[in-house]
């Protein structure tokens, strides 16, 4: 082990969902408050951390692979800390020690009170430090997790294995760790949660998602505020109202559908109808003007005829999502479709499946970015990409523009869309905001 003498230097390899990318970040925060320089190459660091994921197998592949690479490097290095989280991390931990004993620590999704104890007690490095607090480098956006957990139980999904039962933050917490954020800096956060909508359910005082964002709305220095991820089950007027009225919440909603067949949703255990679900976006599209709407959809879920397949399609063809997160079904251990029932579309049915939605909601993209051509939008600039400028509108669009003089990053701009293409726009910056980059 290291020394607390020796500067102690520290990679983090993130995959999966923005829970993860924010429990890295608090991570992050815990390391810099106790001196840890961040590497890029994990060859030269001293402690890695694997942020895991196992929602898809395609994620989960790609953290074993990883797991594998750091097994090679262990042998070379013995010194190096090699620590893993995330959704990997189960109450099995002994298996997992077994199957990865090159791994010094597991530590599961969020736990990272678990890391700092275990840190101190190896003599790793120590100091002060909160489980809770907001990460520690100033940033344009940042991530705030406000509620952990799922109770829902959807047929196909470990999270609620993983992660455990829903537990909201005290809204206190909340609100201190964004008006820090905002004093370092952050123009816009995305408050997190595996079903956001549930929040303040199980807390003492009658609170819910609406009143967390009118609190949030509050907070000086902050410009934008999104939420993730939505349940249509659980997704109220009131809450539609809020997005609505309050002028830092972003006009855009992920709401994810999965199915537009009434037997896939049911044996998927969602908890809401097709029509519940189409009722629910006339309702959004009616009080919130402008806004902008994603969704995920699984293809090939076990037992899917190409008749119930076509539903899902007649539904997106109905919406016309501005996006749309398509995923083949793999079947995950320990969840209830995995335990009942059979995986068996065939995987190339369910690549053409997919192929067919993803050709399809790229044309449906390009019509509706098109009509943005010649409009000046409101652009939070993130940072540079090689020689353009990055950014994102109030309804999630990336948008990129040149500039020859001036810092953008961290600021809002304007800027007038000259060429759109279904992943992004391209513009130019409006006059006033050239005049005062000069």
């Amino acid at each position: 082990m290291n020394s607390l003498n020796k500067p102690v230097s520290y990679h983090i390899w993130t995959v999966g969902c923005q829970m993860n990318k924010a429990d890295s970040g608090k991570v992050e925060s815990v390391f810099s408050k106790w001196g840890l320089q961040p590497v890029s190459d994990p060859g030269s660091a001293d402690v890695i951390v694997l942020n895991s994921c196992v929602v898809r197998k395609k994620a989960e592949n790609r953290v074993l692979s990883k797991l594998g690479d750091l097994r090679a490097l262990k042998k070379k290095n013995p010194g190096v800390a090699i620590l893993l989280t995330g959704c990997l991390v189960d109450s099995q931990v002994g298996e997992l020690r077994h199957q990865f004993p090159h791994v010094d620590l597991f530590f599961g999704p969020g736990r990272i009170s678990d890391l700092m104890d275990w840190s101190r007690t190896n003599g790793l490095f120590g100091g002060t430090g909160s489980s809770g607090e907001a990460p520690s480098e100033s940033s344009t956006s940042a991530y705030v997790n406000v509620i952990e957990g799922c109770d829902n139980f959807c047929s196909y999904c470990i999270v609620p294995y993983r992660r455990g039962r829903e537990k909201s933050r005290p809204k206190e917490d909340i609100l201190c760790e964004v008006t820090e954020l905002a004093r370092r800096g952050v123009r816009e956060i995305t408050l997190l949660g595996q079903n956001i909508d549930s929040y303040g359910h199980d807390l003492p005082q009658t609170t819910d998602l609406a009143d967390l964002l009118r609190e949030v709305n509050g907070a000086d220095g902050l410009d934008r505020i999104r939420f993730l991820t939505s349940h249509p089950k659980d997704m109220k007027l009131k809450l539609i109202n809020a997005i609505s009225c309050l002028d830092k919440v972003c006009e855009h909603i992920n709401l994810p559908v999965q199915s537009g067949s009434d037997e896939i949703l049911r044996s998927m255990r969602r908890g809401y109808s097709a029509s519940q679900y189409l009722e629910l976006i006339g309702l959004i599209r009616k009080s919130i003007s402008g806004v902008a709407l994603s969704t995920d959809v699984i293809v090939g879920y076990p037992g899917e005829t190409e008749k119930q397949f076509l539903e899902t399609f007649n539904l997106l063809e109905q919406v016309r999502f501005d996006t749309v997160h398509v995923a083949a079904y793999s079947h995950r251990p320990g969840t209830w479709a995995a335990v009942n029932l059979k995986d068996e579309v065939p995987l190339e049915v369910k690549k053409e499946r997919l192929n067919r939605i993803e050709d399809f909601q790229k044309n449906v993209s390009l019509e509706i970015n098109r009509k943005l051509e010649g409009e000046v939008l409101q652009v939070l600039v993130e940072r540079k990409a090689g020689e353009k400028w990055m950014g994102r509108t109030r309804t999630d669009k990336l948008v990129f523009f040149q500039s020859a003089t001036g810092n953008f990053s961290g600021n809002i701009v304007s800027v007038k869309i000259n060429r759109a293409g279904p992943w992004s726009l391209t513009g130019e910056l409006a006059e006033e905001d050239c005049i005062a980059a000069a």
